[in-house]
C-alpha cells in the first residue's frame, strides 16, 4: 500500500495555512502546519514529511533559509511561496534548492497541480536512482550493472538474456506470453517468429537450472512463461 504522502506548510499567515491545509487534504494529503521557520525546520527533522511548502517572509526563520537548511540535509520537494509584487529573486530561490514557487493569492486547483507536478518528479528520480536487483535462493539479478550472480559468483550473460530473467523473476508468479515478453523487454510489437523468446529461454534455463527448490523459470503450455516462486 502506498503512504500518502504529508505536506508540510510554513506561513505566518495562519489563513493561508488553513487555505492551503483544506485544498491539500481534500486531495487525499495528510498535512502538518506552523507559523514560523524555526518551527517548520523542527518538524522537517522529526521525519515523514514529504514535501514543504514555504513562505519567503517569516518570523525567527525565514523560508529562503529554511529551504537552504534543508537541502543540507535533504533532496525531500520544497516549493516557495511570494505575495505579488514582494521583493523576490526566483533564480536564488531555485538554486538553492526550491523545486517551484506559487505567487499569492494563488488558484486552489494551480497549487494543488503544482504539488502533485513535483511529487511525481520526485518520486521519478527516485525510481531512477534506485538499484534495480531482484534476488532469490543461490540467484541474484542485477539490471543496474547487467550482472548476474549465481552462489556468488558473476555469471556471463548477454543483455537481453538478463533483461528477459530480471523481468521474469521480477514479477514473481505471473504468466507472460510470447508477445507480451516481445513487447515489454524486447520493446516492439512483433508480428514475426516469436521463438526467439523460446530461444532466449532455453539459453537461461542452461545457466540456472536447478539451482534452488524454491523458484523455477517454468512453461505455461499454449500461453507462455512465467518464474514461479514457492
Amino acid at each position: 500500500m502506498k503512504k500518502t504522502p504529508t505536506i508540510l506548510i510554513a506561513d505566518d499567515d495562519a489563513n493561508i495555512c488553513e487555505l492551503v491545509r483544506l485544498y491539500l487534504e481534500k486531495e487525499g494529503f495528510q498535512t502538518v502546519v506552523c507559523l514560523n521557520g524555526e518551527r517548520a525546520l523542527e518538524i522537517f527533522r522529526q521525519g515523514g514529511i514529504d514535501l514543504a511548502i514555504l513562505d519567503i517572509m517569516m518570523p525567527k526563520t525565514d523560508g529562503v533559509t529554511v529551504c537552504r537548511e534543508i537541502r543540507k540535509e535533504s533532496k525531500m520537494p520544497i516549493i516557495m511561496l511570494t505575495a505579488k509584487g514582494e521583493t523576490f529573486d526566483k533564480v536564488l530561490c531555485l538554486d538553492l534548492g526550491a523545486d517551484d514557487y506559487i505567487v499569492k493569492p494563488f488558484e486552489g486547483k494551480e497549487l494543488v497541480a503544482r504539488v502533485k507536478a513535483v511529487l511525481r518528479r520526485s518520486l521519478s528520480e527516485d525510481d531512477e536512482n534506485m538499484e534495480k536487483v531482484v534476488s532469490y535462493e543461490n540467484i541474484s539479478i542485477n539490471l543496474t550493472n547487467y550482472e548476474l550472480i549465481i552462489k556468488g559468483e558473476s555469471i556471463d550473460i548477454p543483455p537481453k538474456e538478463l533483461e528477459l530473467l530480471y523481468y521474469l523473476a521480477s514479477h514473481p508468479n505471473r504468466v507472460f506470453t510470447r508477445e507480451q515478453l516481445l513487447e515489454d523487454v524486447w520493446g516492439f510489437d512483433y508480428y514475426g517468429d516469436s521463438r526467439t523468446v523460446d530461444v532466449h529461454i532455453k539459453r537461461i534455463r542452461e545457466k540456472i537450472e536447478g539451482l534452488s527448490e524454491n523458484w523455477q523459470l517454468k512453461t505455461v503450455w499454449s500461453v507462455g512463461y512465467k518464474f514461479e516462486v514457492k
